[in-house]
This record gives structure tokens, C-alpha cells and sequence, in this order.
């Protein structure tokens, strides 16, 4: 009993597979044959990287070069065929409309490429059958009409799928059997002819089935780099917003202790006073209140390298720069400071700004140029800030780095911000150089000052 129900299921699963089959190659090869499916011409980035020596205003016509080769081929099995047919006036008109459509159909796979499958192996079948009952029929199926059938079905596998190498070579040959078993034409190249068509089309699937990959490994890594990029800018923006609530969050604080004790510096303060500086201290402190949830919801583990690991510790300036010096060099970078101009207090969205950007900079000379000597240069003008962090060669090969170069996105985002301008780029010496400007305008430098 066991052994019958076991043979049912093995049956039953046979079944399925087969109809499963059946319903792919319906799928493929019936199901929208003739649909109409363009083969575009070549991206400019092929036709740059194939042909680099082609003039500039010529690769717009280099694009065609696919289409140009098929129509070529098509143009060469025509006179091929042609060369070959003989016989009578109506023979001979006949067989010139079969040359067409045999050649006609490569080039038919630029546009239709299943319907060309068809009609190849119609014309295929038409001249087996003719080599059996007229022998002035010229056209050869073996060595004329064949050979462009294999090359149109390999055409079809290289514009659609894999999976129809198998379908069309079944179909092939299964017909090609059936015609020659009631036709009784017997012919000693089916065996090598057809193991030389398997050959042939698994190799064109192979190729297909890689280029296939290709371009979803091409895709795959296109969106993975932008994720990554969209992820570390809104990460970066969310290091921006914990580090703006404390700049603003200093003066919400003294607007709202200036406010509060406003009224005591003056007698007889008059109710309407009182009462607008009470009003300025209560949307102060309600504006403190929705900083610290807004904060509450964007704070998290600080990324950066050289901060300080509590949360709600005081937003370095430039009066640490020591600080992360000292860490740097600790960390095996050598780096000299160099300041000029005369130093002043700047405002604190300032001051945070160019003590990340230094501090960034430092950490990719850290990572990217082992051994090298890094040099940092702040110099204080009268419109507000340059800095200029430049390191030498590495002396030693830089690990891999997962994510490199996107903390140019941050630096670029506070430079952006506050109205200012930055360079990156490698210097002639083989190092590298980041160089940034942040405006300070006269009312801001007053309030640092103040």
C-alpha cells in the first residue's frame, strides 16, 4: 500500500513538472510571439568604452552598430541563398521569395525576435521537405538554410531569456524528427548537427544569463550606494539638529532669564511691561520645552570619532581643537596647527561647524593615509573663517573602508548651511586636501562676541 501511494505521488509530481513545462513553453514561445520588441541601440558609455578611437561626432551613428551587423549578415544570407536556387521561371520566383524570408529573418529579431524563431524554422521545414521530393529545388537545408536558423535562434536567446535555448532546440529538432520520420528523408547530420546547435545556444544562454546578472549586480550596488549616501546625509542632518538645539537652546535660555529678570531692574515697572516680558518668558521656556522633545526623539549614539560620549556634554568650539589634536596624534596621525589671523570668539553654529569639518578631515586622514603627516591651517579674516586640512602620502597600504567618502556629505552639509564654500580634491603630491570657508557676517560676530 505504501509502495502504490508513493508511486502516485512520484506520478503526480511528474505530472506537474510536465505541465509546468508546458505551460513556460506556451509562455515563451506562443503567447505574444510577434509581439513588437525593439532592441535599443547602445549606451554611449559602450560605444566610449568598444570603440574609444571613433571621432566624438561619430559615436552617435556607432550606437547602430549591432543593428548594422545583423542587417549585414542578413544582406550576405540573402546572396548566398540566392546564388544557389536554379529551375524554371515560377521555381525560380518561388525560390527567391523563400531566400527573402530566410534572410529576412535575422533582422526580423531586431524587432520581433520569437517571431523570427517561427518563421526561420518554417522556412527550415519548407526546404527539408523540398530537398526531399524536388531535386531542382538549389537550396540546400543543411549547409544554406540551417546554419541562419541556428543563428537566429541564438539571436532569440541573446534579446530575450536562457530558458528558451532549451524550448527552441526541443521544438527544433522534435519537429525536424517528425518531418523527416513521415517524409522518410534520412540524414547522417542530425547527431553532430544537433549536439553542435546544444553547444552553440547554451553558450549564447550562458552569456545572457551573466549579462543578465551583471545588470542587477550593476542595479543592486546603484541603490545600495544611494541608501547609503540618503542614510549617512539624514544621519548627519539628525548630528545637526541635536548639535543646533543647543546653540539655539543658550540663547532661548538668557531670552528667557533676561526676560524674568527684566521687571526688577525698574521701578514701578508698568503692568503692560511686566506683562510682555512675561509673555516673552513663558514662549521662551514653551520653545526650551519642544527643543528638548524634538531632541529627545532625534538623539542617539554619537558616530563621531573624537566626541565626548555623554549625550548632553557641551558642544566642542575651537577652544578644544587642543583636545582633538592631542587625540589624533595619539591615534598615530601626525598633524601640525597653524593659526592664523587674530583669534576671536565666533558664533557658536561657527565655531561647532569648523571644529566638525577639521575634525572629520582628520578622521579620513586617520583612515585613508596611514603613516602621512596631516597639517591643519584656521585662518581669522574679516568676512569669517578658512580652514585647510591637507595630509601627505600614506607611508603604509589604508584597510578597506566601508562607507569612505561620505563624510564629505556632512562637511558639505554644514559648509551648505551656513553659506559657505569647500573643496576637496587630491593634491599633486599624491595627499589630500579639504579646504572650507564659512561666512561670518557682522551681526552674528557681534552676538559671539557678546
Amino acid at each position: 500500500m505504501n509502495e502504490t501511494t508513493q508511486t502516485q505521488g512520484t506520478l503526480r509530481s511528474e505530472a506537474r513538472i510536465a505541465r509546468g513545462a508546458l505551460h513556460r513553453l506556451r509562455q515563451d514561445l506562443f503567447v505574444g510571439a510577434f509581439a513588437f520588441r525593439p532592441m535599443p541601440p547602445l549606451e554611449d558609455a559602450k560605444v566610449a568604452r568598444w570603440v574609444p578611437w571613433l571621432p566624438r561626432k561619430m559615436r552617435g551613428w556607432a550606437r547602430w552598430l549591432p543593428h548594422s551587423a545583423i542587417g549585414f549578415f542578413s544582406a550576405c544570407v540573402f546572396l548566398g541563398t540566392f546564388g544557389m536556387v536554379y529551375g524554371g521561371p515560377l521555381r525560380g520566383v518561388i525560390t527567391v521569395g523563400l531566400c527573402a524570408l530566410i534572410a529576412a529573418t535575422p533582422m526580423l529579431t531586431l524587432f520581433r525576435p520569437v517571431g523570427a524563431y517561427w518563421l526561420s524554422l518554417g522556412a527550415f521545414v519548407v526546404t527539408l521537405i523540398g530537398a526531399s521530393y524536388f531535386d531542382t529545388y538549389g537550396l540546400d537545408p543543411w549547409g544554406a538554410v540551417f546554419p541562419t536558423h541556428l543563428a537566429v535562434m541564438t539571436l532569440v536567446v541573446l534579446r530575450t531569456r536562457p530558458r528558451l535555448a532549451v524550448e527552441m532546440w526541443v521544438v527544433t529538432f522534435g519537429l525536424g524528427a517528425v518531418v523527416s520520420l513521415f517524409d522518410g528523408f534520412e540524414s547522417s547530420n542530425w547527431p553532430p548537427v544537433a549536439v553542435f546547435s546544444a553547444v552553440v545556444l547554451v553558450s549564447a544562454a550562458a552569456v545572457r544569463a551573466w549579462r543578465e546578472e551583471r545588470r542587477q549586480v550593476v542595479e543592486t550596488q546603484t541603490v545600495t550606494q544611494e541608501e547609503r549616501s540618503r542614510r549617512t546625509l539624514l544621519e548627519e542632518r539628525a548630528t545637526i539638529a541635536r548639535e543646533l538645539h543647543d546653540v539655539v537652546a543658550h540663547h532661548m535660555s538668557v531670552i528667557a532669564i533676561q526676560a524674568e529678570a527684566a521687571p526688577y531692574r525698574v521701578e514701578n515697572t508698568p503692568p503692560e511691561l511686566a506683562t510682555s516680558f512675561a509673555t516673552i518668558r513663558e514662549n521662551a521656556v514653551a520653545a526650551l520645552t519642544e527643543l528638548r522633545r524634538i531632541l529627545g526623539v532625534v538623539r542617539s549614539e554619537d558616530p563621531d570619532a573624537f566626541v565626548e560620549s555623554d549625550p548632553e556634554a557641551p558642544q566642542p568650539t575651537l577652544a578644544t581643537l587642543d583636545a582633538l589634536l592631542t587625540s589624533v596624534r595619539g591615534a598615530g596621525l601626525t598633524v601640525e596647527a597653524v593659526i592664523t589671523g587674530a583669534a576671536r570668539p565666533l558664533p557658536q553654529g561657527v565655531e561647532l561647524s569648523a571644529y566638525r569639518i577639521v575634525q572629520e578631515a582628520l578622521s579620513n586622514a586617520l583612515r585613508h593615509s596611514p603613516g602621512a603627516e596631516a597639517r591643519v591651517e584656521i585662518s581669522y579674516v574679516l568676512g569669517g573663517i578658512g580652514l585647510r586640512i591637507v595630509n601627505g602620502v600614506p607611508s603604509r597600504l589604508a584597510k578597506p573602508s566601508p562607507g569612505a567618502g561620505h563624510g564629505m556629505l556632512g562637511m558639505r552639509e554644514r559648509v551648505q548651511m551656513l553659506g559657505g564654500e569647500m573643496t576637496a580634491d587630491h593634491t599633486a603630491e599624491g595627499g589630500f586636501e579639504v579646504a572650507a570657508f564659512l561666512p561670518v557676517t557682522s551681526t552674528a560676530a557681534g552676538e559671539g562676541t557678546a
